[in-house]
């Protein structure tokens, strides 16, 4: 049996509280929530001996992903990594900084600076991603093979309808 978790009490207060209401919803909402506060918190520690945050991580693997030269937009970036205009400049100037990134004007467009991979950055991230997957191997180690395939399309079924309504 599982034990009784932070949701569970909550859940119980409101049907004590406000017993006309239905909870159920926040049983999947607050766990969903807490989870990846969690999942963030734990990817963070992973990643402490690399010297980068979760943010940069992400940052680093979108411009991997892409491809060689390894150059992307800061719109480009924000569309995958879903930071504010001021929050990309600004770690974007980080990883400048500690030589993982070069920027240079786009050929497209002379007034945009595109962000590329160094060869240290290269090297940075094709470690990083390596314990990124194995930590995120880690986190959902406790639900069976069949479990998380079965929870991968309810998963992305919550995040498209979530994100319909923002």
């Amino acid at each position: 049996m599982i034990e009784k978790d932070t949701i569970d009490h909550l859940i119980s207060d409101w049907k004590t509280q406000r017993p006309e209401l239905d909870p159920s919803a926040m049983e999947i909402v607050g766990r969903v929530m807490q989870l990846g506060k969690k999942l963030e918190k734990s990817a963070s520690a992973a990643l402490k001996d690399s010297g980068i945050y979760y943010t940069d991580l992400d940052v680093l693997a979108t411009l991997r992903r892409s491809g060689k030269p390894y150059l992307l937009t800061p719109k480009q970036l924000r569309e995958s990594v879903l930071v504010t205009s001021g929050a990309m400049t600004a770690l974007l100037g980080r990883l400048e900084k500690m030589k993982l990134i070069y920027r240079s004007p786009d050929p497209k467009d002379g007034r945009i600076k595109a962000a590329a991979l160094t060869k240290k950055g290269v090297q940075l991230i094709d470690k990083a991603i390596e314990v990124r997957f194995a930590e995120a191997s880690q986190a959902v180690s406790a639900l069976s093979e069949k479990e998380q395939k079965q929870l991968v399309p309810l998963l992305k079924k919550l995040l498209f309808t979530a994100t319909k309504r923002v």
